[in-house]
């Protein structure tokens, strides 16, 4: 005598995308190398670009942050690297 078994129903998972709201797109500003107190936003206390998820942009103005953040980099506007490595 089998039983019938009962299939479990997984719960469903929203597998849409999310909007990103940037900033950039929204206020209709554009990335600009020489603006160094808005790009600090966007670089982390050791120098490095972060992320879009951490920055809520969008992926055209992620890439041109990253590149105005290189070229003022490049420029000695922003330091390749913020932190000493050793505090003595």
């Amino acid at each position: 005598m089998a039983q019938a078994r009962r299939k479990r129903r997984r719960p469903q998972i929203d597998t849409r995308r999310k909007k990103i709201d940037c900033s950039f797109c929204k206020d209709g500003k554009s990335v600009d190398y020489k603006d160094i107190t808005m790009l600090r936003k966007f670089v982390s206390e050791r120098g490095k670009i972060r992320s879009s998820r951490v920055t809520r942009l969008c992926g055209v103005c992620q890439r041109q942050v990253s590149v105005a953040v290189k070229n003022a980099r490049e420029m000695a506007l922003l330091p390749y690297i913020s932190v000493s490595r050793g505090k003595s």
